[in-house]
This record gives structure tokens, C-alpha cells and sequence, in this order.
């Protein structure tokens, strides 16, 4: 596979000021290649070229799915994290697809399982966070009891890998290939409660942008309910409301200033791990990356200026 070269320029670093973020124009971005699932599930394309692709693009780290990891032997993980490293880059976030809903005890327990050891995978990788879901929407499953069974093993998840140095990020999550049915709390009301309650256990938010825009009335105000808790934005795009109908970073109808409005404004300073779904190859990737940069510089510069303005009242 080709690769391109970075058309970015890299922004000049500046202070840290006021409440916005790590800088008035920097932010950290990764993003996870939904547009190569594919290729890379059937091996037409390695996580090492992926790697390689993201390092090209100027990314600052790399997003996996579990599901692009087989072999989770400790040798098989240890090259694969040498040659991710010797691209130049380093994996940000594992994504994963725990069913903590499901209806029969015993595969819940599974579940639980199957994590752990999804954790064990990333943090061998050297990944910061792993994404967690809350399960699927199981026929017959009442709103009370998907909810409780979903703090049940996401905290049960998150004591048992307390030492792991992975950080748990939990999602307003749509639905993946790999699943029949929807996810639980697809439904805003239902993702603001499971965050709330798995908060105790240390358990943060990825909140993502386009399942927000697809299936929340107001994004910015479910962003703002969750706010406290967010460690990492999936940044994400979708054409319509109602549906997830994934489109290019910017050409839908995400709110994205909005949204990275209300994180500058709280002083939030995490990654943005970009979701890129557009299906447009590598210059997608680099579309993306670029106008999430630029966004993010407009945004926290009006921020910058909003709150100089407000100290020379004060005055």
C-alpha cells in the first residue's frame, strides 16, 4: 500500500492559558481506521503499515480494534508494539466490544473475562485507554436491569484491572459489526446514567461526537452532562440524524465547534481519537486529521480571546 506524506504543518506549541485545554491551538489527535477494517481483518493491510501510514500523516498516536489483534500471544504482542514503535508512533486507544447486557449470567461472566484479557493485550501494546461498551440491546431486556448488569461489570471490570496502567473510557456507542442488535444505551438517558454510576470506579467517558449528533436532540448538552467525566473524545461524523450514516470528518451535521467549544471552555486536555469512516483511503485520514486541527485552533483561540476579554472587565 502507498503511502502519503504529511501535508501538515505542525502549529506552533503554545502556553497553556485560561481554561482552554493544552494549548490555544494544539491538541492531541489519534484516530482508529474504520475505513481499513477490511483490509487489515483480512490481511491486505498490517498494523504496521497502518502505523506507518498514521506516522506519515502527522498523527499523534495510533487507535486499534481488539478485533484487528488475533494473536495475543506475549511474542506476538511484543513485535507487533516494536514495530508500531519503530514506525515512530505509539497506540493510543484499544477499542472493544464487551456485551455486559447479554441476558444469560453465565456469558456476562464471559464477558468479564474476555475483557480482562483485552485489557492485558493493550496494556502489552502500551496503550493509554481501552474503550469499553455497555452491551447490546438484548430482545426482552428491561431499561432498570440492562442498566444495572452494565455498571455490574464495568465496575467489576475496571476493580479487577485497577493495576494495569490502562484507563477504562466508556461510550455513547452506536452498534458494531460484530453485534446483532443495537447498543443498550444508545438512548442518551440510559448512557448518562451507566457514565454516572461507573464513575465511582474510576471509569471515565469516550464521548463520541457522531452518536451523539445521530441519536441525541442536543449534543453539546449531552456532552455538558457527561463533561466532568470525559478523558477522550471519539471524533465522529454522520450525514443524518437518527441513524449512524458515517460521512468525512466535517461534512455532516456534527455540531464540532460547539462541542470542542464546551471541552475548551471546561479546560478539558485529552486525545481526540478520530473515528474516520469515510471510506476515502489515506487522504481521508489526512482531510480529517487536518480539519479537526483547524477546528480545534479556531475554537480555542476564540476561547483564548473570550476570556482575556473577561479579565480586562474584571480590571
Amino acid at each position: 500500500m502507498s503511502e502519503i506524506a504529511s501535508s501538515h504543518t505542525p502549529l506552533l506549541a503554545m502556553t497553556t492559558m485560561f481554561g482552554c485545554g493544552r494549548s490555544r491551538a494544539t491538541m492531541k489527535v489519534s484516530c482508529l481506521p474504520v475505513s481499513f477494517f477490511q483490509e487489515m481483518i483480512q490481511g491486505r493491510m498490517t498494523i504496521g503499515q497502518w502505523a506507518r501510514l498514521g506516522h506519515a500523516l502527522g498523527l499523534d498516536g495510533i487507535d486499534l480494534s481488539i478485533a484487528l489483534v488475533p494473536d495475543r500471544s506475549p511474542a506476538a504482542l511484543d513485535e507487533l508494539r516494536r514495530e508500531i514503535e519503530d514506525a515512530g508512533t505509539r497506540v493510543v486507544m484499544v477499542t472493544s466490544y464487551p456485551d455486559f447486557t447479554h441476558p444469560a449470567p453465565a456469558q456476562r461472566l464471559r464477558e468479564l473475562a474476555l475483557e480482562q484479557e483485552v485489557v492485558a493485550t493493550a496494556a502489552r501494546l502500551g496503550a493509554e485507554l481501552v474503550r469499553v461498551t455497555a452491551g447490546q440491546a438484548h430482545p426482552g431486556v428491561r431499561r432498570g436491569q440492562g442498566i444495572e448488569w452494565a455498571v455490574n461489570g464495568i465496575t467489576r471490570l475496571a476493580r479487577a484491572v485497577c493495576n494495569s496502567g490502562i484507563s477504562l473510557v466508556y461510550e455513547n456507542h452506536a452498534r458494531p459489526m460484530v453485534w446483532d442488535f443495537t447498543d443498550f444505551s444508545q438512548p442518551p438517558d440510559i448512557f448518562v446514567e451507566i457514565a454516572q454510576q461507573v464513575a465511582g470506579a474510576g471509569v471515565g467517558v469516550n464521548f463520541d461526537t457522531g452518536n451523539a449528533a445521530a441519536f441525541s436532540d442536543d449534543p453539546a448538552g449531552l456532552l455538558k452532562q457527561v463533561l466532568p467525566l470525559v478523558v477522550s473524545v471519539h471524533a465522529a461524523d454522520t450525514a443524518v440524524h437518527g441513524r449512524l450514516e458515517p460521512v468525512l470528518l466535517g461534512a455532516g451535521i456534527t455540531p464540532f465547534a460547539a462541542l470542542f467549544e464546551t471541552l475548551c471552555r471546561h479546560g478539558w486536555d485529552g486525545w481526540i481519537c478520530m473515528e474516520e469512516a469515510s471510506g476515502q483511503g489515506p487522504a481521508g485520514v489526512a482531510a480529517a486529521a487536518q480539519f479537526i486541527r483547524q477546528t480545534w485552533s479556531d475554537v480555542s483561540k476564540r476561547c483564548w480571546a473570550s476570556n482575556a476579554e473577561g479579565r480586562r472587565d474584571l480590571k
